[in-house]
């Protein structure tokens, strides 16, 4: 891996566990037909001389989020692991365990997208569009844009999902989350 002043283009992978694609009380399997377009992009990303981070969402048992979600990913558990077609990928990449819906307050994130001072690009792909990739892409903008630094936040629409219930049409929150992204001056394709 490069030092991280080095990067330019980074691809970050929100909590595509299987707490949320496979198994648990989170998890919703449709999401993982996404797992290919993300492989495709991980790929890209490194041959064009990229770095790839994987966000996971890891919870200790009696986390606070638990009082309005149920509880999930409870770390050492199986929930907390990357999906299987992820894990190759996972060798050589930033890796960060967050305990809330937003990444940009899991321990390190912050610290290190600040050294990456020549960071041009970002793309993030994962779940759930309306809540995990909403709540990291609209603050990083807010950060770069507070720190005056141009870096291209991009979500490919191709490479997001979120979950579907009777309470929570996936179509529906799909599309708010990607206006609210656009409104925010995210590249949203």
């Amino acid at each position: 891996m490069k030092e991280l002043k080095n990067i330019r283009k980074l691809l970050i992978n929100v909590d595509m566990i299987k707490g949320f694609v496979e198994i648990g009380a989170m998890s919703d399997v449709y999401i993982k037909h996404i797992i290919p377009e993300q492989i495709r992009l991980i790929e890209e990303v490194k041959r064009d001389g990229g770095e790839i981070a994987f966000v996971k969402d890891t919870h200790k048992e009696n986390c606070e989020e638990f009082s309005k979600f149920p509880p999930h990913c409870i770390e050492n558990t199986e929930e907390s692991e990357l999906a299987d077609e992820l894990k190759p990928f996972e060798i050589d990449s930033l890796v960060y365990n967050k305990n809330s819906t937003s990444a940009m307050f899991a321990d390190g994130f912050e610290k290190d997208i600040c050294e990456m001072e020549n960071l041009e690009e970002v793309i993030i792909v994962g779940c759930c569009t309306d809540i995990c990739i909403l709540n990291l892409a609209i603050p990083l903008q807010n950060y770069f844009d507070q720190k005056d630094r141009k870096v291209k936040v991009t979500v490919p629409k191709n490479a997001v999902e979120t979950y579907n219930s009777d309470v929570h049409n996936r179509e529906e929150y799909n599309e708010i989350a990607f206006k609210l992204m656009k409104q925010a001056g995210i590249n949203v394709k």
